[in-house]
Order: structure tokens, then C-alpha cells, then sequence
């Protein structure tokens, strides 16, 4: 049986593409050949895409290439055989499409800064529909909308989005030179010492644990430093003010294991025992939150300060009044 009949048996949301050619527009200018790749190939693993490169199925003017090189406009990149998503158009919910919109703090023509609600996913896979994304692209009818970063599903906060591709990439540039200034809120288990101001941990991501990523503090890894300062202490907990330096997957969540005081609510890298007396208080969240972005633009000083939900401050009450 062909491959093409195979797939169509077992996945009827799949099809077989044929090997095409794709001519780089002047929007896709300087982007990455994986990125483009992943928007031109809907629902193709990225771990599929390297590999197909690494092979040398794919190709830019004829030659070989490796994932990090970028394209130029009207470079012409071959796109081999591929397995393709053929589901419907995403369509997300009013209520959250309304949520989303209600959620902009900070609009430029170029970006927008959105105040993230906990428990919302940026965008979506791992068996999710849709994301954040997918939400602000519906109800702005602004398909071009793209995230500058990402923040954990479970994480509040600032959310930086370009308003396009080019906006884009220029915005996550400043977040490789580290010209972004990102500052968190933490609540974290016990009492947090005065004198531990920065944790300079190296971080080792692992992407299979139990079918989720987990990252650990291992010599071996990517330098990850992160600056905390104590902000209140109640008898359980530390509000803390982070500031990173080091954009690491899930760096603030390990740097404060790593330092003997766990995020409150961190089901990955926390105390269950611990995790469960503080919901048993009210607190059903985890308490990490993006506060403040800032960064040069153009001629523009941003700075946005976003402040956390109501449950937030319903848990500070809770801790107050416990002390």
C-alpha cells in the first residue's frame, strides 16, 4: 500500500503533499527556514521539519542548508513530500475571543502587549484546538498576529505580540540580545533569605518526562541567571520581585527549587504535600506572573505594568490574615 493510502487508512485529517516550491516573499525576509517551513507545512511536527533538513529534502536555491540559516527575499526553498494537516479553520470560542480582546493593555502599530489570563495556553497543540493566538487573531481580524515569546499556560502576565512577520522578528531579536527588560511576580513556599538575591544556575531542558518537558539545574546546560528580591513574607510564603536575566525554559520555576523555595502551585517542579495545603487555603493557581515589559522601540520607550487578577490579591489577603 502507498504511503499516501496508509496515512488516509489511519488519519483522515492527513494528507501527502507533493515536493513544491516556495518563493520567499518580502514579509518572510530574514526569517528562519524553520519557521518557515512550520507555517508554510500546518500541523508538521517541528522535530519532523529538522529532520527533513538535516537530510537535505530541503533546500534553498538548490543547496543544502541548516535550520538556523535565514531566507532572503525571492530565494526559492524547496518543500519535499510532506505529511499535511487538512483539518477545518480554527475556530475559537466568542467568549474567549472577547476575553482576549479585553485583555490588550498596550496597542502600537507594530506590537501589542496582552495581559495574559492563568490557565490559557498561548496557542495550541498537545491536544489543544486553539490558543491565546488563535483567540486575538479571530477577534481583531488580524491573521498576521504572532507571538514574540510565549509564557506557560498556567502563567499570567505580560504577553508581547508582533503584528507582523517582519514586526516579529525584530521584537524576538530583542529578546535574543537581551535588550527586553521582563520582570515577574512569585509567591514561593516559606520564607525566602534576604541574602539570596541571584541564582546563576545553568539549565538542562529534557523534552521527555512522562510526555512533558522538565527542565533541571545541571552544569551541562545553558547559562540561566535570575535576580529575586523580597517584596512581603507572611508565615507561609515570599512575595518576590524576579527579574531575568536569561530567557531559559521554565527558568524561574527551577531557579526557586533549586534555592529550597518552590513556586506556590507548581505542579511540575513543586511540593504536592505542600501544593495541597495551599489550595486547601484558597490558593488554586500557580503564582507566577509577568509584570512588567520593557524595551526601546524605534523612537519609543515602552514600559508596561500589568497588574495580577483578582485571585491573586484574594490569595494575599488569605496569607495576610493567616500571619
Amino acid at each position: 500500500m502507498s504511503e499516501s493510502k496508509d496515512h488516509a487508512a489511519d488519519d483522515a485529517t492527513l494528507r501527502v503533499s507533493k515536493s513544491r516550491h516556495e518563493r520567499v516573499t518580502t514579509d518572510e525576509d530574514g526569517q528562519r527556514v524553520d519557521n518557515f517551513l512550520l507555517k508554510r507545512c500546518p500541523g508538521v511536527p517541528r522535530s519532523h521539519i529538522y529532520r527533513l533538513i538535516r537530510k537535505g529534502d530541503v533546500r534553498v536555491d538548490g543547496k543544502r542548508i541548516k535550520q538556523t540559516r535565514k531566507l532572503s527575499v525571492g530565494e526559492v526553498v524547496r518543500v519535499p513530500p510532506i505529511r499535511l494537516v487538512t483539518s477545518d479553520k480554527v475556530t475559537v470560542p466568542d467568549k474567549l475571543a472577547l476575553a482576549a480582546q479585553a485583555a490588550i493593555v498596550f496597542e502600537h502599530d507594530d506590537f501589542l502587549v496582552v495581559n495574559k489570563p492563568a490557565g490559557i495556553a498561548v496557542h495550541g497543540g498537545s491536544g489543544l484546538a486553539f490558543g491565546l493566538i488563535d483567540a486575538l487573531r479571530q477577534q481583531l481580524n488580524q491573521p498576521k498576529l504572532e507571538l514574540a515569546h510565549r509564557l506557560d499556560r498556567a502563567t499570567s502576565g505580560a504577553l508581547l505580540v508582533g503584528r507582523s512577520l517582519k514586526a516579529n522578528r525584530k521584537l524576538q531579536d530583542l529578546f535574543r540580545q537581551r535588550t527586553i527588560t521582563k520582570r515577574y511576580l512569585a509567591l514561593v513556599d516559606g520564607r525566602w533569605p534576604d541574602r539570596l538575591r541571584t541564582v546563576n544556575a545553568p539549565l538542562l531542558k529534557n523534552t521527555e518526562h512522562a510526555g512533558e518537558r522538565r527542565v533541571s539545574v545541571d552544569a551541562a546546560g545553558q547559562e540561566a541567571i535570575t535576580h529575586f528580591s523580597v517584596d512581603q513574607r507572611f508565615d507561609e510564603a515570599t512575595l518576590l520581585h524576579v527579574q531575568l536575566a536569561t530567557g531559559r525554559t521554565h527558568q524561574i520555576r527551577v531557579h526557586a527549587r533549586h534555592s529550597g523555595h518552590c513556586v506556590v502551585g507548581d505542579t511540575r517542579y513543586g511540593n504536592n504535600k505542600r501544593n495541597t495545603w495551599f489550595r486547601q487555603q484558597g490558593l488554586n493557581r500557580l503564582f507566577l506572573h509577568s509584570s512588567e515589559l520593557a524595551f526601546d522601540w524605534q523612537d519609543l520607550q515602552v514600559q508596561v505594568t500589568v497588574q495580577p487578577d483578582a485571585a491573586w490579591d484574594r490569595a494575599i489577603q488569605v496569607l495576610m490574615s493567616s500571619d
